[in-house]
């Protein structure tokens, strides 16, 4: 099988399954977010802070997977 014809189906499922796990990790960690404040709003500050430290990291777990998909697109390292 010819690689420059699967290369871009490996681009968009290196790009696509990421943003489909940080969609998913970022709406659970909302919903846990709210759930949390709900229960104690006196905790919501701290919360907070965990809350957007802890989507920085599932979204730059993504950011990280497009740079390379695109990577691979522009210099693909499997061209003969």
């Amino acid at each position: 099988m010819d690689t420059q014809a699967t290369l871009p189906l490996a681009v968009a499922l290196m790009i696509g399954v990421p943003a489909l796990g940080s969609c998913i990790g970022i709406g659970l960690a909302t919903m846990k977010f709210l759930e949390g404040v709900a229960r104690q709003p006196e905790l919501g500050p701290t919360l907070q802070t965990k809350f957007f430290v802890g989507v920085g990291v599932i979204d730059g777990a993504f950011i990280i997977a497009t740079g390379i998909a695109l990577w691979f697109t522009t210099g693909n390292p499997f061209a003969g």
